[in-house]
Formats: C-alpha cells, structure tokens, sequence
C-alpha cells in the first residue's frame, strides 16, 4: 500500500490516532504489524533523538517507509520533534509526508517566526506540519510540568504560523513511566473548540487508558506514544533473556520484544477507537 498522509489518516479517522516512536527496524515492523491485527491506520514517528541514535535520518527513514509502504493498512511516516530546520529539509528530500517542528524553547515570537518558515517551506511540497505550544512537560529548561495551553494563545498562534496541527499541554508529560497523568479535560474540550486545527496529545505514555478515551472523546485527534512502548520492548527482551542464559541470538529475544509491542500497539489502538 502506497505511504498516505497524516492529513489523510486524521481526516478519515472516527476516533483518536496512533502515533507511535520507530527506535530501530523492529519497532516500525511491530507497530505496522499491531495496527494490521487492529485494522487500523498507524503513524510511524521517527524523533530527532532517535536520528542522533542512528548518526543520520536516511537509513532509519528508508527502513520506516519501506514498512509502510509493505502495510496492509493506511501508515504514515513522520518527523517527531524536530528543532534543527536542516533535518526537516532533509526530511522532505527523503520522502516523509510529515513533521513535527519543535521551537517551544525559544522566545515566543521567534517560534512563531521560524515555525511558520518551516510551514510554508513544507506546504510548498505538500507536507503537512505539526508544531508545540504550551511546553508540553517532561524535558529539563522550556518544558514545565504544569504548563498548560490558553485557548486564545492557541488561536492565535495556528494563525500566525499556518501550521496544521497543534501539541498542546494539558497536564500529560514526555518520558513518564508510571501511568498517572491527569489530564486537564475542559481544558480539552476549550481548545477543541477555539482551535481550528487537529489537537495533539504528548507524553502520553503517562496517561491511564480511561484517561486517553476521555480525551479522545474531548477533542484529542493524534495521540503520541514512545516511553511505554519502549518499556513493553525491554521488558519482553529481559524475560526472554532470563529465561534462557544460553540465547545468543538476537533475534530471538529482540524478536520477543518486538511481539510485545505489536501486542501492546494492538491493544492501544483499540483504546484509542473508543
């Protein structure tokens, strides 16, 4: 199936959609899978850290679009919280339909600025762009834990950039490992009705289940999830592993993380469809 849009995949989705960080080859392989038992679509998310990891975007890219575009369901292929306009060029060299561009740590006006240069750079090639305002929680300097979004600031910020859809901070918080987030519902439901362009939901590996179908139902449309994935992958490679010291094969216990995670993104997806 040809690699589709996020514009494509959120417009047509009923419900919330899953967003979900590529780290290596087999995350992108267990994503696409989960979403092929769920029958629905999926976003692959490749960050700026996770292009540090590998010393370069191109290789890490080309294995995410060769997996999606081998799906049996509609997948996109997107730059996450990138802060480097260079990598975002790059990105639509190589192909990506999407990216998320992150100038929340700098001064309010040039984040408008420089973010709506990246937007029309993209749109000029059809991409579609996502940015940050209200410094989502969980990242040292800019990002405060108790941020939240003001509808007005938000209106107002769409506008000015031209960006297609907006992070917005509700209460949730990047890289959480325990699931206890308590997200700002009216708050949601606020900007869901100010703001004209789809909302997204960060850090939300840190959100209860419940908690990610209310918001859904409050207005989220793409909901991100990274950190809890990674722990479901890490997780079934320490118990492979301790249940066999003798397995040096990788792919045997990196092949048991990736079941995990297709299992969990499974699972999440049909959390998101309410």
């Amino acid at each position: 199936m040809p690699v589709v849009g996020i514009g494509d995949i959120i417009r047509d989705a009923p419900a919330g959609v899953g967003a979900f960080n590529v780290i290596q080859l087999e995350h992108a392989e267990a994503i696409v899978a989960g979403a092929e038992a769920a029958g629905a679509p999926v976003v692959l998310q490749i960050s700026e850290n996770c292009v540090r990891y590998h010393g370069a975007l191109a290789p890490i890219a080309a294995a995410s679009l060769a997996v999606a575009r081998a799906a049996a369901v509609p997948v996109a292929v997107h730059l996450d919280h990138a802060t480097d306009r260079a990598l975002v060029e790059e990105a639509v060299e190589l192909g990506l339909g999407s990216v998320m561009f992150d100038a929340s740590a700098l001064p309010d006006e040039e984040n408008v600025t420089l973010t709506a240069e990246v937007a029309a750079l993209c749109h000029r090639r059809g991409l579609w762009v996502e940015a940050e305002l209200g410094e989502v929680g969980g990242k040292d300097g800019v990002h405060a834990p108790g941020a939240r979004t003001r509808p007005h600031e938000a209106v107002d910020y769409v506008a000015r950039t031209g960006v297609d859809a907006l992070a917005v901070a509700v209460g949730s918080s990047h890289a959480m490992t325990t699931r206890d987030a308590v997200l700002d519902l009216e708050l949601i439901a606020a900007l869901r009705a100010a703001v004209p362009v789809p909302l997204v939901l960060h850090g939300s590996s840190g959100v209860p289940d419940e908690t990610l179908r209310a918001a859904v139902r409050h207005g989220m449309k793409k909901i991100n999830i990274s950190t809890h994935l990674n722990k479901t992958f890490t997780r079934a490679i320490r118990d492979r592993l301790a249940a066999d010291e003798k397995v040096v094969d990788s792919r045997k216990y990196v092949g048991a993380g990736r079941t995990a995670v297709a299992t969990e993104v499974t699972r999440l997806l049909g959390v998101l469809a309410g």
